[in-house]
């Protein structure tokens, strides 16, 4: 994603207000299917806080409607729509619902796909199913709202307000995340979604590299960096860049591999968060620095913990808080 900072020119962790992440699962099975829910929980055990299995009959979603962020039904798409049709109220409150084939040919994301049903869908791939999303932003190949609070580590304040910015998105008009730093009062109009952090803590890993710098090399990179100080991946809240390097392969597979979502910065906001290691790029691109730049522009202190160090003449990077 591409962030600015109005002020000065940028897996979450709750489910409840922008509802992107699921941490509570269940599993819903005929008692015949009871073998691939066993398979399915024993490979998404680790990325979810609790998955229950519980064994189908007519009244089962009722009776554990709203004690899960998402269902997984292990049945055909009709059963599940028939049974949950008429417990849908609200996109931001009702859990989500994924179904997927004893096959696992196919994960089929049926209410709330920016609310756990995608999230649990692209878990689902990594046994063979193949994710049918059909979310608006997916769809397009483009990153919606809820995406971009995910990679943030943040979460939608006003949902509703997604209904604008994601058309925005599809029309390729919403430009960049920006960044407001308080305290101040701010009004906004139903059109601009208001993300906020998910907590006080963490860290970003401000990064650049040459072209075609392997995602091994990233990971290497980021994780020599990280030991030069107590903190580790698990306190990492997302990857900063620059925009020039969004589309950069090897960032995009390490930080997919490690969980982590990638932010980019215009050069402006980087040239407004300039660090103190002077860098080539400035006399031959005009852009400052890039990793310690949106280490510190991502920052929540927009400070730097570690100033850039290099890896093999190929990634450098900085540490943000």
């Amino acid at each position: 994603m591409s962030t600015d900072d109005d002020s000065s020119g940028g897996h979450c962790s709750t489910a409840d207000s922008d509802g992107e992440v699921a941490e509570e699962i269940a599993i819903i099975s005929f008692g015949r299917k009871m073998e691939t829910a066993e398979e399915i929980k024993a490979e998404l055990a680790d990325r979810y806080e609790t998955i229950d299995i519980i064994e189908y009959h007519g009244e089962v979603f009722d009776d554990h409607w709203g004690e899960y962020d998402c269902f997984i039904g292990l049945m055909a798409s009709g059963i599940a729509m028939r049974k949950t049709a008429h417990l849908l109220d609200d996109k931001w409150d009702d859990p989500a619902v994924c179904v997927v084939d004893e096959a696992l040919t196919w994960a089929i994301p049926l209410t709330g796909g920016h609310h756990g049903a995608n999230q649990v869908a692209q878990d689902l791939a990594t046994m063979g199913a193949i994710p049918a999303m059909t979310t608006a932003s997916e769809a397009a190949g483009k990153q919606g709202v809820e995406a971009r609070a995910k990679a943030m580590d943040a979460h939608v304040v006003n949902g509703r307000s997604t209904i604008q910015t994601n058309l925005a998105v599809l029309d390729d008009d919403l430009g960049p995340v920006a960044r407001l730093d308080g305290p101040q009062a701010v009004l906004v109009g139903d059109d601009v979604t208001v993300l906020k952090r998910n907590g006080d803590e963490g860290i970003v890993i401000g990064t650049g590299s040459v072209s075609g710098a392997s995602a091994e090399s990233f990971i290497a990179a980021w994780e020599t960096a990280l030991d030069e100080t107590d903190y580790g991946f698990e306190d990492v809240d997302f990857v900063a860049t620059a925009t020039r390097k969004e589309d950069e392969e090897g960032l995009l597979e390490a930080a997919e591999e490690l969980d982590l979502g990638v932010v980019a910065f215009d050069k402006k906001t980087l040239l407004d968060h300039e660090g103190p290691t002077p860098s080539k790029s400035k006399e031959l691109i005009g852009w400052p620095g890039v990793s310690e730049a949106s280490a510190i522009a991502g920052g929540r202190k927009q400070e730097l913990l570690l100033e850039k160090i290099g890896y093999e003449n190929e990634v450098t990077v900085a540490l943000g808080q």
